[in-house]
């Protein structure tokens, strides 16, 4: 009687275990290597930094030709020992500061001519009013700057820079305000004081 029992559930048992192990067998998996980092040999001397050889891809450098674009200024600059304008403002009870007003320009060709024709005080600031003007049109080209300066004594006040004149290409120049002609700023002119005049300024 044991036995039967023991057949009767022997029989269900041993089916249920083939099924499980079935799918077991069926998936296989194979590890043909053990996986590896990359080779990277150091090689360190003492008091140096360490070389690396690393094996991988090879690296190829060399150049290229591209079109940019590449600013060139050319600017000779040399000292010397110039006349130019003094102006002197004695302000009773203010403090006094001489300085050179200096207007320089960058142009493309040594053609051209810059002259301070006036000084202002507008509102409390220096109002620097120049002539920008092609002399010879047919100057060689090459990126230079002209410039014109006043020596100037008078209280420290803000400067502001006119240039009367087409303004040259070149960032340079943003730090003037270009005008096509003094009527302007006529007005603002008029109503403040005139410090400083060019001979022969034709403004």
């Amino acid at each position: 009687m044991k036995d039967f029992k023991l057949a009767r559930f022997s029989k269900p048992l041993i089916l249920t275990l083939a099924l499980f192990l079935v799918p077991l067998a069926a998936c296989r998996v194979e590890q043909e290597e053990a996986g590896s980092l990359p080779d990277v040999d150091v090689s360190v001397e003492p008091g140096s930094l360490p070389e690396y050889d690393i094996q991988g891809p090879d690296v190829n450098v060399g150049v290229t030709e591209r079109t940019v674009t590449i600013p060139k200024v050319i600017v000779v600059q040399e000292e010397e020992t110039v006349e130019i304008p003094y102006v002197d403002v004695d302000v009773p009870g203010a403090e006094r500061e001489e300085r050179t007003i200096t207007t320089e320009v960058e142009v493309p060709s040594k053609g051209y001519a810059l002259n301070i024709q006036g000084i202002h005080v507008v509102n409390n600031e220096l109002w620097v009013v120049s002539q920008l003007e092609v002399q010879n049109p047919n100057a060689v080209q090459a990126i230079t700057r002209v410039s014109d300066r006043v020596a100037l004594n008078a209280p420290s006040m803000p400067v502001r820079q006119y240039v009367i004149g087409e303004r040259p290409e070149g960032s340079f120049n943003e730090q003037y305000t270009f005008i096509s002609d003094r009527q302007q700023i006529a007005a603002e002119l008029d109503s403040g004081r005139q410090l400083y005049e060019q001979q022969n300024a034709s403004l």
